[in-house]
């Protein structure tokens, strides 16, 4: 029996399953850079969350006499940009704009992709061989120039890049979804549904997903730090979120020409960026290490 296989038969009685949950949990902790990373995430979660009331200023109210206020400046921790606006009322609602689109990206991401997959790799064949060249022929176009190429002709909102970012991204999940399927898919549990007569959509929704819940945990962390990033490049170019909503790639847009003059101005969006995918890449590291089947052994 392979280590996959042992794990999902571990998990038959609800101790054995209390009890590999708890060496997960433990294999995750001890994965110090996803540890700190859930702490981070989370602080930015909630600062998004509570922007409002925690925003000392209106993020778009416009006081010229505070133009350019340096950080630590009364008023102003972080500064003020060229407007007087004030950078950490900025950053903490940019920060919603940001994560919500990846987080809602990642979603339209894992649904196609697992879709896709699943599909291609249960029935096989020339439905396989199909969507296989579909995947490949996306894979071939460099993100960034699709989403600029689609950001030319749809008008740039929160729904509109949540959708184009979602669209352009899923090949990957796709590729790791159909991969196990096909090792699924001749399994005895699977086999033994299919005598009994049981539909496909069943098969893949009971039997196949579930067992696919560890790779997708992970490539949807992974999703969402590219999805900031991707939003991050094509606002940073003048395509993505406009002002006067303000996202952490168009408040680098803003910055570029003040970088010399007034570097916190493109320094603190900047940090957030990398704080932000660091910390979702750092988070799928460690899921990844946590889920994998050959290094999880239950106790009981």
């Amino acid at each position: 029996m392979s280590a996959h296989a042992a794990t999902v038969g571990a998990l038959a009685t609800p101790g054995a399953r209390q009890t590999l949950s708890g060496v997960v949990l433990a294999r995750f902790v001890r994965h110090r850079p996803a540890a700190v990373s859930v702490v981070l995430i989370a602080a930015l979660g909630l600062g998004a969350v509570f922007a409002d009331r925690l925003s000392p200023r209106d993020p778009i109210y416009i006081d010229i006499g505070h133009k350019f206020a340096r950080p630590l400046t009364r008023g102003h921790l972080l500064g003020a940009d060229e407007l007087g606006r004030d950078v950490l009322s900025r950053l903490l609602h940019a920060g919603r704009v940001s994560l919500s689109v990846g987080l809602a990206a990642m979603a339209v991401t894992v649904l196609v992709g697992a879709a896709v997959g699943a599909v291609a790799g249960y029935w096989g064949g020339l439905v396989d061989v199909l969507l296989l060249r579909l995947t490949d022929a996306m894979l071939s176009f460099p993100p960034i120039f699709m989403l600029l190429a689609l950001a030319a002709f749809v008008r740039p909102s929160l729904a509109s890049m949540t959708v184009m970012i979602g669209v352009t991204s899923w090949m990957d999940v796709t590729r790791m979804v159909r991969s196990q399927i096909l090792t699924l898919r001749e399994r005895e549990f699977v086999l033994g549904a299919r005598a009994l007569g049981a539909p496909a959509s069943r098969i893949l929704a009971r039997h196949l997903l579930p067992n696919t819940v560890g790779i997708i945990a992970v490539a949807a962390t992974l999703a969402v730090a590219r999805a900031i990033l991707l939003e991050s490049y094509v606002s940073y170019l003048g395509y993505g979120i406009q002002p006067p909503l303000a996202s952490w790639g168009n408040m680098l847009n803003n910055a570029q020409s003040y970088f010399a003059t007034a570097p916190w101005v493109a320094i603190c969006p900047g940090v957030m960026i990398t704080v932000a995918v660091t910390s979702f890449n750092f988070l799928g590291d460690g899921l990844r290490d946590a889920l994998d089947p050959r290094h999880v052994r239950s106790r009981a």
